[in-house]
């Protein structure tokens, strides 16, 4: 059986959130939203895109900015929402190695690093001043 997502009309969202339909449509004109369409070609809002249409109206209400910035400020969460998601994956790849890693660092001190970082030998230079005079 198919899951049916909540799903919501323009004129729906509009209400909800006490703007005219002719907002939503420019903001997927502009490409700020991206809603998905019924058979009958009628617009369809989800949940995600319910959460979006609320950080736009802060940014453009609260803060002042303008549909540009929007964009930039969206497309930036985004890669760093991505980004993040990297570094977990990142992070998850190392805790499930850390036994290699320790292996390979065996003849070392103990410690609870990731990675243990190899300990070098202090070397003591002595400053000789030549006189070139």
């Amino acid at each position: 059986m198919k899951k049916r997502l909540k799903s919501y009309t323009i004129s729906a969202v509009a209400e909800m959130f006490d703007i005219h339909p002719q907002t939503l449509r420019m903001y997927e004109r502009e490409g700020l939203l991206k809603p998905s369409r019924s058979d009958g070609n009628t617009r369809l809002y989800s949940d995600e895109d319910l959460e979006r249409l609320e950080v736009i109206l802060a940014l453009t209400r609260d803060l002042g900015v303008n549909l540009a910035g929007v964009e930039i400020i969206i497309n930036m969460r985004e890669k760093m929402d991505a980004m993040q998601r990297e570094f977990e994956r990142f992070f998850e790849y190392l805790r499930s190695h850390a036994s290699e890693f320790q292996r390979q660092g065996s003849g070392e001190e103990r410690t609870d690093a990731l990675i243990p970082i190899s300990r070098f030998r202090r070397t003591h230079y002595t400053e000789v001043k030549i006189n070139t005079e």
